[in-house]
């Protein structure tokens, strides 16, 4: 998931257009020409005015160098010729090139034929939205049957014209369950989809009004018709009619007529496939959006996995140069307010308190909740409840009492009647980088990621034209 962020974040800095007789250079770095309408694209994508974070040109320039000098790292590294590598950019070619391999011209005339299909099936009559009272009879309801059927659906009406809420009647009589669940309501639906005697019966209404107790083959109802309308437009339905198809392989009969098609075009007696895996292999010359996001996808996974090799996992990894880069840079972490740094524990005895702190004891804080658990905690018996911290004042009222030394003593945990805190006030600042480690590593893969850079730019020739820059967007 990381890699993928990051590629859809940062991999839009590397695409690439082929230079054109009017296309200037307007950079080289580590040796390889960039184009002006290269810098454009990237520049232009990252700084549309959905992005909060935009950058000025020259800024740009120098994010585009830093990114462009990774990538020229990586490919040295021969990053790019790992099998894994391989693989996984070929993977995302075939995936994204379905989308130019299909016939959309074959999908639309389906689609629009399902449309015209669905919109003669419902008629001029339209679609109906209704609610409805059932009360049920077996199809070989006795007289007896029948006749309490009848006074209670006559109950039901004569309560519904005295002002009684059609919905909560619904929910509580109507033995449709499903629809009872909604107040009785139904969904949309059009002309032969109901029976008949009810299909008559909402026909028969507009849209507020009521119908008396009427028989049908399963029962007794009464049906209050909410809303009517006729069929929406094609375009109202397109989406959802395309992804209704594409649920029944659209898409793979899509893609073997473009073959057909393909075929026809090339002759020579080639097949549909032939011809499906030649027009893949001249996707980078005919669409030039395909050949940007190739680029992209290929540039991106090289940054990732160098940026990976030489700032995120090392930073991570470096315990020693954690702990010496937090002790150089220990006034940023100091906190504006102090801080305790521990536990709440709510113990059974006072003796279970004491063997809590003679077991945590000279171990470190990331092994006191695991430790407590395994020596107190079992199944079936529970000595301990604790509430890991750390703690600011005003955030929990055990802390605040037994660490702060502030407001009332709360009450105990039933069952729980010994309560203390375990850990330290840090009154100034922390006391070590494990007690800051996720700022602390940040700040870490900063520092490592600028000296990377600083040693990039030592390693690798960087020419900027100047006179080219000026003209971005204004050529």
């Amino acid at each position: 998931m990381k890699k993928l962020f990051f590629t859809s974040l940062i991999l839009s800095l590397g695409l690439t257009s082929f230079a054109q007789a009017d296309d200037p250079v307007i950079m080289t770095v580590a040796g390889v020409d960039i184009t002006r309408s290269e810098f454009e694209y990237s520049y232009n994508k990252n700084n549309t005015e959905m992005v909060l974070d935009k950058k000025s040109l020259e800024e740009y320039v120098d994010l585009f160098v830093n990114y462009r000098l990774k990538v020229a790292a990586a490919a040295e590294e021969r990053l790019d010729t790992a099998a894994a590598f391989i693989k996984e950019c070929a993977d995302y070619r075939s995936q994204q090139a379905e989308d130019y391999l299909i016939d959309s011209v074959f999908i639309e005339e389906n689609a629009r034929r399902t449309y015209d299909m669905t919109k003669e099936s419902i008629g001029p009559e339209g679609l109906f939205l209704a609610a409805h009272i059932l009360i049920r009879l077996p199809q070989q309801a006795s007289a007896g049957e029948q006749e309490r059927a009848r006074l209670l659906i006559d109950s039901i009406h004569g309560a519904l014209k005295g002002g009684a809420d059609f919905a909560k009647m619904a929910e509580t009589h109507s033995q449709d369950p499903g629809s009872a669940r909604q107040g009785g309501m139904l969904t949309w639906f059009s002309k032969n989809q109901t029976l008949k005697e009810f299909e008559t019966q909402v026909m028969a209404l507009q849209p507020g009004e009521m119908s008396a107790p009427f028989l049908s083959p399963v029962g007794y109802h009464i049906v209050l018709l909410k809303d009517r309308k006729q069929f929406e437009p094609y375009e109202y339905h397109r989406d959802a009619i395309y992804s209704f198809l594409e649920q029944r392989g659209i898409r793979s009969a899509a893609k073997r007529s473009m073959g057909e098609k393909l075929a026809r075009e090339m002759g020579g007696g080639i097949t549909p496939e032939e011809a499906l895996v030649r027009a893949e292999m001249e996707l980078d010359e005919k669409y030039p959006d395909f050949r940007y996001l190739m680029k992209e996808f290929h540039d991106g996974s090289l940054l990732y996995e160098i940026s990976t090799r030489e700032v995120w996992d090392k930073a991570a990894k470096d315990e020693e140069g954690l702990k010496k880069f937090f002790k150089k840079n220990k006034r940023k972490y100091a906190y504006d307010e102090p801080i305790y740094r521990g536990l709440v524990v709510h113990c059974v005895s006072e003796d279970i308190l004491k063997q809590v702190k003679k077991v945590v004891k000279k171990q470190p804080q990331k092994e006191w909740v695991r430790l407590i658990r395994e020596s107190f905690n079992t199944d079936s018996l529970i000595q301990v409840k604790m509430v890991r911290g750390p703690f600011k004042a005003g955030k929990n009222n055990y802390a605040d009492y037994y660490a702060f030394d502030k407001g009332e003593c709360p009450d105990a945990l039933e069952g729980f009647p010994v309560t203390a805190v375990i850990g330290k006030l840090q009154k100034k600042g922390p006391d070590s980088y494990e007690d800051v480690r996720g700022p602390v590593t940040a700040d870490y893969q900063n520092a490592l990621e600028q000296i990377w850079i600083k040693s990039l730019r030592e390693r690798y020739p960087v020419v900027i034209y100047r006179e080219v820059v000026e003209t971005v967007n204004r050529h």
